[in-house]
């Protein structure tokens, strides 16, 4: 694994940060490292093991509390995959649908909307999913800024060292 798991001075994941840029920041001592790999790192005067958790000694203020509401960030959040059918597709086949239609007095918000591909959205129509019997795979949520980070850095199986300082829901 070439990437590491930076915390706050108050353990709440970050960042993921490639291993170089961990061990720069331990040698300015900007971190302080948590957990490490087994694989090491040879230079020509020392050696350390590669961090695979480090934390921050001072404290900085997160931003990841609020993530935009953007299609490509609904897109992340389902992983690319219709709601209804299951199936996955390239972003240019697929459409966001309204769960509750908006001409029912549906909100455009995280709750309500779901990936969906151009098929499924055309036979769902305007319609309530019981009306058609569809009904969306997963219940839509917003998602932290910490998970859509990792989508948008392509980490898709987690590090068992990391586990323990996540705090996953299922999206």
């Amino acid at each position: 694994m070439d990437r590491t798991l930076l915390l706050n001075t108050t353990f709440e994941p970050l960042s993921v940060l490639s291993w170089r840029k961990a061990v720069t920041l331990v040698f300015l001592g900007k971190v302080e490292v948590v957990r490490e790999y087994e694989r090491e790192i040879k230079g020509v005067s020392m050696s350390i093991r590669q961090p695979a958790v480090i934390r921050l000694i001072r404290f900085v203020r997160n931003n990841h509390t609020t993530v935009k509401f953007s299609r490509r960030n609904i897109f992340l959040r389902d992983d690319c995959t219709c709601q209804y059918c299951g199936k996955r597709h390239d972003p240019k086949g697929l459409t966001c649908d309204h769960i509750i239609p908006r001409s029912r007095g549906g909100a455009t918000e995280w709750t309500n909307i779901v990936t969906c591909c151009i098929r499924c959205n055309h036979k769902k129509g305007d319609k309530l999913p019981e009306e058609v019997d569809m009904y969306p795979k997963k219940r839509p949520s917003r998602p932290n800024g910490f998970y859509l980070l990792m989508l948008h850095l392509g980490v898709k199986s987690l590090p068992d060292y990391w586990k323990d300082y996540l705090f996953l829901r299922d999206y």
